[in-house]
């Protein structure tokens, strides 16, 4: 197989594409800096295209190796034909090539082996010339007697035909053709069904929904095959398919007998009833049930994915004096001040959810960290006693004429990150508690940088996470997390080493070298300066100079994604424009008048020139979307006090399959059912919705035992929630307020 050429074809992509690609790859290059520098080579191939091709090569390369293992056995056992050489050689699965394998495969001991080991594989062969049409009429017992023998325990004719039908019934169950066809048949045609156990009575466990559950195998959700697996797994449910067994045995006998002999054919259809029921079920279910759990494993995955890109690249407040509040009802409310670099000023415990005295106190410690350290920004975590903290902050706020904007902010993982090696090394002396603060004051500032620092598993986004393959989940969100930093860049001069390990072409070592080199020559001035680090080569510079930022360095073309390789570019653009480089940056209306085709090299063609050009016209510019954030409704706190018809704002905080979860201020997320994202079909919530994005809801249904709130997004359900009952009036919320009009604001109380 010639490997370029077959994924070529299967991404209808060009030869020179996949290539160029490959030979890219090999040369040390990251998916990043390729699909980022290296435009003209590969034919604008982006992120996406670069992954796959990654992956699929890396499939079919194992699936060639896995043929030369396969043809040097066969071959050893001196019965490799050139029909089986071709049809090995042709494989492009590695279930077909392990079907072709399986009768030569070595085994362990067996019924056929032991019979073989018998003397009665003649037998067989014997019976097996039989099974034509034409073939002569012989007694089968009579014939089997001949190979009684003490010696090798054979005491009768029918134990001895019995042996021979376990040697054919072996053949059969590893026809390649035969399981290729049942596999198939189980996919298409079969039920997944599914029992809850007699110990778990109705409406007592989470899988009540397969309590009597039937769906055909094609057609089940990713999300419905985990659960289920989940379930069985935990001993609560029994999970089957069921088939009709009658189409396996019509098709097998179609397939395999061929005598009109009755004797004969009694014989065969016995035996192949055996070959099925023994040999060929349980593996064969066994497979479908893989298949089904490696798509459903990719869906999730892909959603898992989807979901951490939006979170990571959520909108950054921005790097402003910030306050992170840890809440807390019995041990208080950790308080960290950080500055505009997120680095700790101070931090404090307040108690505001006990006595009126302590809660006055808390009220003044908040009043003097706001003035002392110059608050712009408050972060509360959205976990327990957030919702109380988040109302007596606003209270504070409310007597304050110049008022730093307060936001909510998701605290899932904050633990995970302050027990952490990295927390630990950065803050050796605090209590977890004060470290999660910080965490939290930092996610509010810029979510990016934050985030890297935790595992992906950790941060409460995807479905079925712990049920998934672990091996592709940590691939495919550490190839998320490496995008998304590059999709951003870095500050060189801010980054922390975890951030910094996520650039393209950087190792975690190299990246803590470069931390260690910051702290004992300063700030970086210019991209050069990387070169001096210790283990940070040419080729590292290559890959990673680009998507490192240094602002207000000695060269401003080192705060844009412009590669130092095409510096000379430039400086031929601001010589053509006659504008000093210190200035191109600003020279953006100018730059509308470049022929790009003058500019071309043999090296450079008009795609990278494009990206160059769009980075002056914008430089250091964040790609992210402008920040915004929900308003939860002041009189709704907890679950109870919820009813249904009420129309909240609340922040999607997870995507799944089946729909999405938004937070709407109650220490519970709620659920909008797919059928519920729109007035209008949706077969991918991705579509309608997705992490971090600010939603209007109506509740449907709360189940305050279960602690289950269904919600709305339809707009006609929401229109018809004026006329529901309630028992408290929400408040009407303005739309979610822009960071910048609020800053604006801020600014304009504080220069009074």
């Amino acid at each position: 197989m010639n490997i370029p050429e077959t994924i070529a074809r299967e991404l209808s992509l060009g030869l020179g594409q996949i290539q160029n690609a490959l030979a890219l790859f090999a040369e040390g290059g990251t998916v990043p800096f390729i699909a980022r520098y290296r435009k003209e080579r590969t034919g604008e191939m982006n992120e996406t295209q670069l992954r796959t091709l990654l992956e699929r090569h890396t499939y079919l390369t194992e699936l060639e190796d896995r043929k030369t293992v396969v043809l040097k056995s066969i071959d050893a056992q001196g019965k490799l034909t050139d029909e089986l050489k071709a049809s090995i050689e042709a494989c492009r699965q590695k279930t077909e090539l392990e079907d072709l394998y399986l009768p030569f495969k070595p085994k362990k001991r067996t019924r056929a082996t032991v019979a073989k080991e018998k003397g009665l594989a003649p037998l067989a062969g014997f019976i097996k010339e039989l099974n034509q049409p034409d073939a002569p009429r012989v007694d089968l017992e009579q014939e089997a007697a001949g190979y009684i023998s003490e010696e090798h325990g054979i005491q009768c004719a029918a134990e001895a035909l019995q042996g021979a039908s376990d040697i054919l019934a072996e053949e059969v169950s590893e026809k390649a053709n035969l399981r290729q066809y049942l596999r198939e048949y189980l996919m298409k045609e079969c039920v997944f069904t599914s029992r809850i156990k007699d110990e778990y009575p109705d409406g007592t466990t989470k899988f009540e929904m397969y309590r009597d559950y039937k769906v055909k195998v094609k057609d089940i959700a990713p999300h419905n095959m985990l659960a289920l697996r989940r379930g069985e797994t935990e001993g609560i449910l029994t999970f089957t398919i069921e088939f009709d067994t009658a189409v396996v045995t019509s098709y097998l006998v179609s397939q395999e007998i061929h005598s009109t002999d009755t004797q004969i054919i009694h014989f065969f259809e016995s035996m192949l009833a055996d070959a099925f029921d023994r040999l060929m079920r349980t593996t064969l279910i066994g497979e479908v049930r893989l298949d089904k759990k490696i798509e459903a494993d990719r869906v999730s995955v892909k959603t898992f994915e989807s979901n951490l890109r939006e979170l990571l690249l959520s909108s950054p407040a921005g790097m402003k004096p910030t306050l992170g509040i840890d809440p807390g009802f019995r041990t208080g409310c950790k308080v960290a001040a950080v500055d505009r670099t997120g680095k700790l000023l101070e931090y404090a415990t307040i108690y505001p959810h006990k006595s009126e005295g302590e809660r006055n106190q808390a009220a003044e410690t908040l009043k003097q960290f706001i003035a002392k350290h110059k608050i712009e920004l408050i972060a509360i975590g959205n976990g327990t006693a957030g919702r109380e903290t988040d109302v007596f902050t606003g209270e504070i706020l409310a007597r304050m004429e110049q008022k730093p904007i307060k936001v909510m902010v998701s605290e899932a993982g904050a633990s995970v990150y302050s027990a952490s090696e990295t927390a630990i090394e950065e803050f050796p002396d605090l209590d977890l508690t004060v470290r999660g603060a910080i965490s939290i004051a930092r996610r509010l500032q810029d979510p990016l940088a934050e985030l890297v620092k935790i595992d992906p598993k950790s941060i409460g986004i995807g479905q079925y996470q712990h049920d998934v393959d672990q091996k592709l989940l940590k691939e495919k969100l550490g190839d998320t997390v490496e995008s998304c930093v590059n999709y951003v860049g870095v500050d060189l001069n801010l980054a922390s080493k975890d951030l910094l390990s996520f650039v393209a072409g950087l190792s975690s070592a190299v990246a803590r070298n470069v931390v260690v080199y910051r702290n004992e020559h300063g700030a970086f001035r210019n991209r050069r300066e990387l070169l001096d680090i210790p283990k940070f080569g040419p080729k590292t510079f290559e890959q990673a100079a680009g998507f490192l930022r240094i602002r207000n360095g000695e060269n401003p073309l080192d705060n844009t994604a412009v590669h130092p390789e095409s510096y000379f570019i430039v400086e031929k653009i601001a010589r053509t424009l006659n504008v000093p480089l210190e200035q191109i940056t600003e020279a953006s209306d100018k730059l509308e008048a470049i022929n790009l085709k003058d500019l071309v090299t043999e090296n450079i063609g008009e795609p990278t020139l494009r990206d160059i050009i769009s980075e002056l016209e914008k430089p250091g510019r964040d790609p992210r979307a402008e920040f915004r954030y929900a308003c939860f409704s002041e009189e709704v706190k907890e679950i109870k006090d919820l009813l249904p018809g009420m129309e909240l704002e609340g922040v999607v905080t997870n995507v799944a399959n089946f729909g999405a979860f938004v937070d709407v201020g109650v220490h519970q997320d709620g659920l909008v059912h797919i059928s519920q994202l729109a007035d209008r079909f949706v077969d991918d919530p991705k579509k309608i919705v997705k992490v971090g994005q600010i939603v209007r809801v109506r509740v449907l249904e709360v189940n305050e035992s279960l602690k289950r709130i269904s919600l709305s997004m339809k707009k006609g359900a929401r229109e018809g929630s004026k006329s529901t009952p309630r028992k408290k009036k929400v408040p009407a919320k303005k739309p979610a307020a822009s960071v910048h009009e609020l800053m604006a604001k801020f600014n304009r109380q504080k220069n009074r």
